[in-house]
């Protein structure tokens, strides 16, 4: 560790320390805003890097948080400064918010990088809020301390518990087979999100969270307190404490994310059976950290870390809330030290290991013991085959089907399977595979979560309630049953996705980690020789620059300019 910084050190000195006349409007102007020299002068600035948004539910109470943060920061002697960054709302941007990870990746780093902050408290929670902000300082490699949402508290609907997404997913299904009524639906649409936070299911948000306490990057326990929570504000203002020591001690996002640590969250992402879009995520995170991560590597983790998280989708029963009280993370990874690299550095300056002395699991069944699991390996898994040569993900733990072959009924984008899927004359039965192609990172455009593709009403009136689903899109991590995922490459660009024919069979062998399509090599050369490539989706705007920097699913979906340590240029001020 660096040795202790002096005032004169700090970032923010350049901006108010000097004895010029820029640095007389920096401090005028500060003026202008109450503050007096005292408040600021020789102290770290903070920067508190919020996401709240009157359209992001889960975000809702990231107001009041603020203030708590800052209360933290004054006490511990920094000077707080709340900066806006936009708000990426899962269940409210359009087309999905995968588009715009990047864009407030690019916003936090240069939100950093322009204005005099010597460190920041990244407040987010919503699924791509969590890497995007994690990227974005990593890249700035500023002293940062992330502090999550927390999860929501548990849905209601009479005498049963929700989740959601999940349940979503569950009952409108049951509302197209008619198993319930439109009364029955109106109930449960009015009591499955109860309060401010994130989805409760195991969802991507919870998955995010948990995984960037598994890197180091939040307080002891901080990722599973329940949002509404009192022991979530205290959090929030002992994060605020522990960044102005941060900036001290020079505590920099790249000290902490070394490879061991990142092998840290596959295993965390693994135990708690988390949301396929974590693999993307990672990969992004990682190559920031100019690590490489190759999707072998979480097959290698797949195939020896037990599930133990009983939470929904990938758990039978339970949800967040109960995981927190039940012990929470730490109880969680206390179950797994052989697997983990007990010495990777943390925010409150020690390491894995000592964060996670003494703690305890208290409902062996929320949170089971290592020699009880639900699943003694593979909760997610990676495929390749001729139909995915650059990979594709399925979450074995959500569903029963791990071997199947079928003939594949193909829809060529969303738009289609919406007009088709429902139909009486669809040609589609049990053992058919549904194919959705064109959902990718440019088809979608942004790689939307159109990959649970709905079981086809005929289907559904017959009792089928799972069937196999492959696409190039993701899906939301509250959902479950057999879907094949990020098939990469994208069929938008030519991916072997874009030649399947209806008929064609495709094999899937979990197990084996297999998906092919049964077509010899020649004929798909024929194919490939007759596709014709689709219009760029976007000619201008933000649009513009995500269709011509993105990269594809296997290689974590970030700008090709972005990825790299390369340093950030510091301002010139004048």
């Amino acid at each position: 560790m660096s040795s202790r910084k002096k005032p004169e050190d700090l970032r923010s000195h350049r901006w108010y320390g000097a004895k010029d006349l820029r640095s007389f409007g920096h401090r005028s102007r500060t003026a202008q805003m109450g503050y007096e020299r005292g408040d600021y002068a020789g102290k770290p600035v903070i920067a508190i890097i919020n996401t709240w948004s009157d359209i992001n539910p889960c975000h809702t109470h990231f107001r009041s948080r603020a203030e708590e943060v800052k209360r933290g920061v004054w006490q511990a002697g920094g000077f707080p400064v709340e900066m806006p960054a936009i708000s990426l709302a899962e269940p409210m941007q359009k087309p999905t918010t995968m588009m715009y990870r990047n864009l407030l990746a690019m916003e936090c780093e240069e939100l950093l990088r322009s204005y005099p902050a010597d460190g920041a408290v990244l407040m987010g929670g919503c699924d791509k809020t969590t890497p995007a902000l994690l990227m974005g300082a990593t890249s700035m490699n500023l002293p940062a301390i992330y502090l999550p949402a927390g999860p929501m508290l548990n849905g209601r609907w009479r005498a049963d518990t929700l989740g959601s997404g999940s349940d979503s997913w569950k009952y409108w299904a049951e509302l197209r087979a008619g198993t319930i009524t439109e009364r029955d639906w109106q109930e449960i649409e009015d009591g499955i999100a109860r309060s401010p936070g994130t989805c409760m299911t195991m969802g991507t948000a919870a998955t995010m969270m948990s995984i960037a306490e598994g890197l180091g990057f939040t307080l002891p326990g901080a990722s599973s307190i329940p949002a509404p929570d009192s022991n979530h504000a205290k959090m929030a203002t002992l994060s605020g404490k522990r960044i102005v020591d941060m900036v001290w001690e020079d505590l920099k996002p790249r000290d902490l994310l070394q490879k061991e640590s990142f092998d840290n969250a596959i295993v965390t992402l693994m135990a708690m059976g988390g949301s396929t879009n974590a693999l993307i995520h990672l990969v992004a995170m990682a190559g920031r950290a100019g690590i490489k991560l190759p999707l072998e590597r979480f097959n290698e983790f797949s195939a020896r870390t037990p599930l133990l998280a009983n939470v929904r989708p990938s758990g039978d029963k339970y949800l967040m809330e109960d995981f927190y009280y039940a012990g929470g993370l730490r109880a969680l990874l206390s179950e797994l030290k052989d697997l983990l690299h007990l010495d990777a550095r943390t925010v409150n300056g020690k390491t894995l290991g000592e964060n996670l002395a003494g703690a305890r699991i208290f409902n062996e069944d929320v949170i089971r013991k290592r020699a009880n699991p639900l699943k003694e390996s593979g909760g997610l898994v990676v495929l390749r085959g001729n139909l995915a040569p650059g990979g594709a993900v399925i979450k074995a733990a959500a569903t029963k089907i791990h071997k199947h072959a079928g003939k594949a009924v193909v829809f060529d984008d969303y738009n289609d399977m919406a007009a088709r899927i429902d139909r009486d004359d669809l040609e589609v039965d049990a053992d058919s595979v549904l194919v959705l192609r064109n959902a990718g990172p440019l088809g979608g455009p942004g790689m939307p979560e159109w990959g649970m593709l709905p079981v086809p009403k005929k289907l559904l009136k017959q009792g089928v309630r799972d069937m196999v689903r492959i696409s190039d899109a993701r899906m939301s991590g509250t959902s479950y049953g057999c879907c094949v995922l990020h098939v990469a490459p994208e069929a938008f660009i030519g991916g072997p996705l874009a030649l399947v024919r209806n008929g064609d069979l495709i094999e899937l062998d979990v197990e084996r980690r297999v998906l092919d399509l049964k077509v010899s090599a020649e004929e798909m050369q024929k194919r490939k020789a007759a596709w014709k490539p689709p219009a760029r989706k976007f000619e201008r705007g933000y649009g513009a620059i995500f269709s011509r920097h993105v990269k594809q699913a296997d290689e974590g979906c970030d700008f090709d300019f972005l990825e790299g340590t390369e340093p950030t240029p510091e301002p010139e001020i004048h």
